[in-house]
């Protein structure tokens, strides 16, 4: 199985040559999922700005990547900032099912550029667009 990069405009990581997630046959692992607005490239200010976009943007990676929302395993959320309250709403927006829910676990860190929260996830495509 062979690696393929998943790009998304508006996700670039500046200069770096990193791109959004990378896939392998039915694995994809993303890269940090920041809460900026693709179309613009601005960061909200406020928690809930930035974690409304980080979840949209979350999902914009999955699908450039073949997978869906139900195909999340685990996603890891880096916190500069108390974010639960918000997380927690895209959250169950994200994943309604409480039996069908992704792993989840919060760090707290500090993020560059004013972010306040980044996702990070990886999951596994049961159906759909294979590597070769």
């Amino acid at each position: 199985m062979r690696r393929r990069s998943v790009v998304v405009p508006g996700l670039e990581h500046g200069t770096n040559p990193i791109p959004a997630a990378s896939r392998v046959g039915p694995l994809l692992a993303t890269g940090g999922v920041r809460g900026v607005d693709r179309v613009t490239g601005e960061l909200p200010a406020d928690v809930p700005g930035q974690v409304r976009y980080a979840f949209a943007n979350l999902r914009a990676v999955l699908e450039a990547g073949g997978a869906t929302t139900g195909d999340v395993v685990h996603v890891t959320v880096f916190a500069a900032a108390d974010v639960r309250v918000a997380v927690n709403e895209e959250w169950v927006a994200m994943f309604p099912d409480p039996a069908s829910r992704p792993a989840r676990h919060l760090i707290r860190h500090d993020l560059p550029g004013g972010m306040l929260v980044q996702l990070e996830a990886t999951a596994y495509v049961t159906e759909g667009e294979t590597d070769g």
